[in-house]
């Protein structure tokens, strides 16, 4: 890996955007040993079963639910090894549980701690993923609930994004769900598609993807190798505990005002949805 990932520029370029708008990147690390498809074959054999998800992937509607993506058949290192004709897509999570791409995870986040720490605080819960892409696949639209800076090692790709205050596209009630457990596939209605914003990446290219916002990945005609870095922020789990907080209101027959988008904060919800839960566990040990 060069000694900086990032040059001067790119980093000032990722300062005029976040942490609320997407932007393209560019960055030094496409050719690294560890991004390369035999050194991701032999981590998937190292990384715990549940630390690794595939699925077809190619002709896939953009809304389609989690429980319904299909499978080819092929386990996960079958699908590697015929990455290129078997229509899927393989997602390496938690990569930081091997010493070596922990080290490259924070290798690469340190450099941008200066731009990011002063608006978000500090960064937390560091974690890194990785997904191999067969030509033409396609993640249908979803939202992520940490930032996340995406680079292209191998391949191309178009990432489509819309705004993270969408509610029509993100209703309220579709937060609660999610930060309760469930899916964040959402639905989709083709007359939204105008307001999107595509980006294309190609090795040695990177997205900054702005927490919560809804968008969809579609690979280009050949096999794709991404690596994703994420952090959250104390405002990030204020908003997950106030979106849980909100869910118990409704469950009541309420109708909670939404979550306050950054930099609003979430504090006075988000602490009582914490102490709601410690009760309930002290309650549940005072049964047992």
């Amino acid at each position: 890996m060069h000694s900086q990932p990032f040059t001067p520029e790119t980093i000032a370029a990722l300062a005029t955007a976040y942490p609320l708008a997407p932007r393209h990147l560019q960055h030094r690390i496409a050719d690294h040993p560890l991004l390369q498809l035999d050194a991701l074959a032999a981590l998937a054999r190292r990384l715990r079963p549940e630390s690794i998800e595939f699925n077809a992937a190619t002709d896939l509607p953009l809304g389609i639910r989690n429980d319904e993506t299909p499978y080819t058949g092929l386990d996960v290192h079958q699908t590697i090894a015929q990455i290129e004709s078997a229509g899927s897509w393989v997602l390496l999570k938690t990569i930081d549980q091997d010493p070596a791409y922990a080290q490259l995870m924070r290798d690469v986040l340190a450099t941008i701690e200066p731009v990011v720490e002063p608006r978000t605080g500090k960064m937390m819960r560091l974690e890194g993923f990785i997904f191999i892409s067969s030509p033409g696949a396609v993640t249908p639209l979803h939202f992520d609930p940490d930032y996340n800076i995406l680079f292209q090692a191998r391949g191309s790709k178009t990432m489509t994004f819309f705004p993270a205050g969408d509610t029509e596209m993100i209703p309220d009630p579709f937060f609660e769900q999610y930060f309760n457990g469930g899916p964040r596939n959402l639905s989709w209605r083709e007359e939204w598609a105008d307001r999107g914003q595509p980006i294309r990446v190609t090795p040695g290219e990177a997205i900054y993807v702005p927490i919560l916002g809804p968008h969809w990945v579609k690979v280009d005609d050949e096999v794709s190798i991404s690596l994703s870095l994420t952090w959250r922020s104390e405002w990030s789990f204020h908003h997950a505990d106030a979106c849980r907080f909100n869910s118990r209101l409704r469950k009541l027959g309420l109708s909670p005002s939404s979550p306050r988008g950054y930099p609003g904060g979430n504090r006075l919800k988000s602490y009582a949805q914490r102490a709601l839960v410690r009760a309930e566990r002290m309650l549940g040990r005072g049964t047992e």
